[in-house]
């Protein structure tokens, strides 16, 4: 039997958006079922005793099917922290992260304390145009009272088939009574790239690896180069700080979109087809003008990708802290009406023929942002090497210490940010102040918040 497999780069957290270059493949090959010995075997029925021992005389009725999954969640969990078993609604979850689009409101909201909180409305969206703000407090969702939610939860609710409509009870500052707003869905495509002009700078952030990136990242370029002027443009800052990965092919056409040759990336699994070269394709989208890409601690796998890739080629200043580390390969195999299997088959390395995992990349020039005391304890990331059960470096070498996560929304805030615009505009002291922030910059995102923290709806 034929299984659809998907090859990906999971996310450095759980939640992360994922999905990649599609083959087919079977689920067991002849060679591995005829390899396993006797004893497998006698272990096996071991299972099957057990299962039966428990079915018939536990003190209460068991759920069958949940023993089962528990015990197939056991065994794959048991293998690395990014291995894992996916039920039917995990997997459907995942598919929407793949795609980068579903049906819902258009916020990205956090919870803290049992408090949903806005952390943005989406453009061009239900709750955007009704005039919800970030800042703003989800109360109650279609009279359901928000607190004893857990984010996802409150996620869910949200989300919904398209026409149809949600109530949602919001706490604004400064307003004495709760406000009320009735949205109707609609398809929410969440913007895996965000652009603004920092005067002869264009700053584009890749927050995510999914379908929209790359057309997302060509259509930014194209949008800061006409507002600049592209004469006039003395770089480009490409922030993948907090990003955490997702679609292989998307990382390799970003890293593609900066170089005219070369390799980007390979992949090394136990078996033949597990091994693949990527490389690059001749034409620079941005004509050979100096990058400056941003990683921080939170920076992992498809991102990573991509700062290894432009570092090794020296195409890129790879510029803030040392990233997550997560330098291995998922491949998720579709198992009919019952999820899937997530299973890590290769480990991926730079062109150099560096590996990253457990060890991260380093960036060239390092510089650590400034954290406000009462967020200390809440940002620092310890990275893949501090994962229990993690896959361990080829070479032995590992990074133990993390590295924060932290950025501020306040780009005048930002020290990262400074010293990369003071490097594309020649400025020696690459930490001095940031030029003033735009009228109306975009936002940057919360540092340290994973998918399970922070999610759109």
């Amino acid at each position: 039997m034929m299984r659809k497999v998907s090859l990906v780069l999971v996310g450095a957290i759980a939640g992360a958006g994922l999905t990649g270059v599609v083959t087919q493949t079977k689920l067991l090959s002849s060679t591995s079922a005829v390899a396993a010995s006797a004893e497998v075997y006698r272990s096996l029925n071991l299972f099957g005793d057990i299962f039966e021992k428990i079915r018939t005389d536990y003190v209460e009725k068991p759920d069958e099917q949940k023993l089962i999954e528990a015990a197939i969640n056991g065994m794959v969990s048991s293998l690395d922290p990014h291995s894992g078993y996916l039920d039917a609604k995990s997997f459907r979850d995942m598919d929407i992260d793949m795609r980068g689009q579903f049906g819902g409101l258009g916020i990205e909201v956090t919870m803290e304390n049992e408090v949903l909180k806005v952390a943005k409305p989406i453009r061009d969206t239900p709750a955007a145009k009704a005039g919800i703000l970030a800042g703003d407090i989800i109360r109650k969702i279609d009279n359901d009272e928000v607190k004893g939610l857990s984010l996802n939860q409150a996620v869910e609710k949200m989300r919904g088939i398209i026409n149809t409509q949600v109530k949602l009870t919001i706490e604004r500052t400064g307003k004495t009574e709760p406000l009320e707003f009735t949205l109707t869905r609609s398809n929410i495509v969440v913007p895996a790239v965000e652009e603004r002009v920092e005067g002869d700078v264009g700053y584009i952030r890749i927050g995510t690896f999914s379908e929209q990136t790359y057309e997302g990242l060509r259509k930014a370029l194209d949008k800061v180069n006409a507002e600049i002027g592209f004469d006039k443009i003395k770089g480009y800052i490409i922030d993948l700080r907090n990003n955490r990965g997702g679609r292989l092919d998307q990382s390799v056409l970003v890293s593609d979109a900066f170089l005219e040759r070369g390799k980007i990336v390979s992949t090394r699994g136990r078996n033949a087809e597990e091994t693949q070269v990527f490389n690059a394709k001749s034409g620079d989208l941005t004509k050979g003008k100096p990058v400056v890409v941003l990683i921080n601690g939170s920076s992992a796998s498809a991102a990573e990708i991509v700062a290894g890739a432009l570092q090794d080629h020296k195409r890129a200043t790879v510029m803030g802290s040392r990233s997550f580390g997560k330098g291995s390969v998922q491949t998720v195999i579709r198992l009919g009406d019952n999820g899937g299997l997530r299973l890590t088959t290769a480990r991926y390395y730079t062109p150099s023929g560096n590996s990253i995992q457990a060890k991260g990349i380093t960036p060239d020039i390092e510089i650590i942002q400034d954290v406000p005391a009462e967020l200390k304890d809440k940002v620092e990331n310890k990275g893949e090497a501090s994962l229990k059960g993690h896959l361990r470096n080829g070479d032995g070498k590992e990074e133990q210490a993390g590295s924060p996560s932290y950025v501020p929304i306040d780009p005048a805030k930002d020290t990262q940010l400074a010293a990369a615009l003071n490097l594309l505009r020649g400025k020696k002291d690459v930490a001095l102040p940031a030029t003033p922030a735009p009228a109306t910059p975009a936002p940057a995102p919360e540092a340290g918040k994973s998918d399970g923290e922070k999610k759109s709806d």
